[in-house]
């Protein structure tokens, strides 16, 4: 009886040995592993310092990397063409140190057209302009805006009356205008006509004007009477968004020499020199149309105030927005003109003043 189990445990032995050894042998000799292929790698060109535009592509400027295979495409340059990398080649637009060279970055120099004025107008895409125009810390939405941003660009204008004739603000000043007798007026000799007691006018000019009213009707008492305005004409303010997603060249003063022709210079050892703050920029240059360099170019000489707002730059979303007023502001926002109460504050208030506050820094102007 122990043998016969015994013989079982044998034959059960074998058999898992017999399977396992089957998938051993059809695993691993019948199929066996593909070896691990070592990846290839391709030596392609790459600018081993700045190129400037224009500047010729020589084996000086040049170096090789190594990159997968896979990842070479056909526009790069590889080990075995150096020689039309090389054969009186180019650079189309400035080529920052490490920048692989593909065939949109360099032209013949015969068929390059040549290159003039500074290197970052290469920036500028065609039938755009590049327009400059003043700004400051609230303009620049609190130097958020920096250097390729997507900025919207909003004005504020002031509007009064004026005269057409004149082209002066409104009211215009009265004159004097006096009698100094009566005339007569005669026709032709033997017409026999003629006119008299005309008055004879003068019109004389006051050495200080008083601003022209107009003639309105008391209700309560049925008497005309004279108004004259108490003050000048007060402006009308709009304020309205004019162009969107307008991209930022440069923030602040372009250098006076292109870096590409600056030479090497030593850096300053003074400390108090290395740790000077940043000025900070007056001045922003846009990437616009010719002709909202020409809307920008009246607004800056009219006084009007130009702001610009950061947006992202992956939206390309364009808004329809409507031009703030006062009508606007009450309509829009549900503000009610105040009642005239027989009480008021004491004092008087006539302006806004902001609360001062002990974080406040007071700058004293030099005497």
């Amino acid at each position: 009886m122990r043998r016969g189990r015994t013989l079982i445990l044998v034959l059960l032995i074998i058999v898992i040995g017999l399977i396992v050894g089957g998938v051993v042998i059809n695993q691993f000799v019948l199929n066996p592993q593909p070896e691990a292929q070592q990846p290839v790698f391709v030596e392609v060109y790459y600018a081993a310092q700045n190129i400037p535009q224009g500047g010729g592509i020589t084996e000086d400027v040049l170096l090789t990397m190594n990159i997968p295979q896979e990842n070479v495409v056909a526009v790069m340059f590889t080990k075995d063409e150096l020689s039309l990398l090389v054969n009186n080649k180019v650079a189309k637009f400035p080529l920052d140190q490490g920048v692989v060279i593909t065939e949109s970055m360099v032209s013949d120099s015969s068929a390059a057209i040549p290159v003039s004025g500074p290197q970052w107008a290469s920036l500028i895409p065609p039938g755009m302009t590049a327009m400059t125009i003043p700004a400051n810390r609230l303009t620049l939405s609190g130097y958020a805006i920096n250097d390729g941003a997507h900025v919207n660009i909003n004005a504020c204008l002031l509007f009064v009356d004026v005269d057409p004739s004149f082209q002066t603000i409104l009211p215009n000043y009265t004159s004097v205008l006096t009698g100094t007798g009566l005339g007569s007026v005669k026709g032709a000799e033997g017409s026999g006509f003629e006119v008299e007691g005309l008055p004879i006018l003068s019109l004389g000019v006051a050495s200080a004007g008083a601003a022209q009213g107009r003639l309105e009707l008391d209700p309560s008492l049925q008497q005309p009477y004279y108004v004259i305005p108490s003050e000048a004409q007060r402006s009308r303010m709009v304020c309205q968004m004019l162009l969107q997603d307008v991209v930022v060249m440069k923030m602040g003063t372009f250098p006076l020499v292109p870096s590409a022709a600056v030479t090497t210079e030593p850096v300053p050892t003074d400390p108090q020199a290395q740790e000077q703050a940043p000025v900070a920029p007056d001045i922003v240059t846009l990437i616009v149309t010719p002709q909202d360099s020409i809307t920008l170019s009246y607004l800056m000489y009219t006084n009007a105030q130009i702001s610009l707002t950061l947006r992202n730059p992956i939206d390309q979303a364009r808004q329809a927005t409507e031009a703030s007023t006062l009508q606007f502001l009450l309509s829009q926002y549900n503000i009610p003109v105040p009642a005239k109460l027989p009480y008021a504050m004491q004092p008087a208030l006539t302006t806004l003043t902001s609360p001062f506050l002990t974080n406040d820094t007071v700058t004293v102007p030099p005497q």
